[in-house]
């Protein structure tokens, strides 16, 4: 008998008139708004501009919706395709259903193109974002316990999760492997704050870490679930993905710091004024050196020109005098 459990809410959907409100939504959203506050802060303090991660993020936001929803489609395609299924139901986001990572991978992309057309670079970009992302996973997988979905293996521990009857699921009380996840993440985002402090960490190693450590704990948290899932050699999917993108997020981080140490120097570049503006304003003394040398040139010719030309009329008028002093001695 089990004597304590968290509770499922009865229903993951309020409606508010004909508005229908969902607890998936909002953990999703919830998740996105605050890995752009902690991301844009990150990316101040790295020397960028205030707005420049929302601004990306608006493309980053809609592929690696895209790409997480494309994810579970494909490798869940039984759950949609199929005698007795709707392929519709592959478009209804709000049930749930988002792989991490075609998230990232495609999110990845969209933010590729954002920080092409603002000039800056992707790696110090991902690295300002990086513990925001760990944390919108956090509140994301709240959204499962909305849905009652993706639980662990039935388990009577204080904690346990009280799971309803229901479509394609047990009355039971089972591992919270959502929660186990959400704070996972939380950690991860702190050890990656931690780490980019400490060692002062640049050209997406930040990013790296994150990918690392949370592939570590996406294993074995993966490995516990029991809802449907393919196999390979007898291991559930996504915990070779996590094997091979953990293998590929370390492989990076090694290499990077080896190719390119120390963090970038500037990450955003300065187009609020002309080339030569700013060069005038930075070195004001300069654009005064400048006006003096312009000057100077017409000081130097009029001189000359000046002084020789009264030396002349004196000289002619000494001369005449001289002459006309001269021819009235000898008259």
């Amino acid at each position: 008998m089990t004597l304590a459990y968290i509770p499922s809410p009865s229903t993951g959907v309020i409606h508010l008139g004909p508005i229908p409100l969902r607890g998936y939504a909002f953990c999703i959203i919830i998740g996105v708004f605050v890995a752009v506050w902690l991301g844009n802060k990150r990316w101040i303090a790295r020397g960028g501009k205030p707005g420049t991660v929302a601004d990306i993020a608006v493309w980053a936001v809609p592929f690696g919706l895209v790409g997480g929803r494309l994810y579970h489609v494909i490798t869940d395609y039984q759950l949609y395709f199929g005698e007795g299924r709707d392929w519709v139901d592959a478009f209804k986001i709000w049930e749930g259903g988002l792989g991490i990572w075609g998230a990232i991978a495609l999110g990845a992309v969209g933010a590729w193109i954002g920080c092409r057309l603002r000039g800056i670079p992707l790696p110090a970009w991902a690295d300002a974002l990086a513990p925001g992302i760990a944390i919108a996973q956090a509140f994301g997988r709240w959204g499962n316990w909305f849905n009652q979905e993706l639980y662990g293996r039935a388990t009577d521990l204080p904690w346990a999760l009280k799971i309803s009857e229901g479509p394609n699921r047990v009355a039971g009380t089972y591992h919270p492997t959502f929660l186990y996840e959400s704070l996972w993440c939380l950690g991860v985002a702190a050890l990656v704050i931690w780490a980019d402090r400490r060692f002062r960490l640049g050209h997406g190693r930040a990013f790296a870490l994150y990918v690392a450590a949370y592939c570590l704990g996406r294993g074995w948290i993966e490995y516990m679930r029991v809802d449907e899932a393919h196999h390979i050699f007898g291991v559930r999917l996504n915990v070779w993905t996590a094997i091979v993108v953990f293998i590929a997020a370390v492989v990076y981080f090694v290499l990077s710091a080896k190719l390119r140490p120390g963090r970038e120097e500037v990450v955003e570049p300065d187009t609020s004024a002309a080339p030569g503006d700013a060069a005038a304003a930075d070195k004001p003394e300069a654009g005064e050196a400048g006006a003096k040398a312009d000057a100077k040139p017409d000081l130097t010719k009029a001189a000359p020109a000046d002084g020789k030309g009264a030396e002349g009329a004196a000289k002619a008028d000494l001369t005449k005098a001289g002459g006309s002093a001269n021819g009235a001695d000898k008259s």
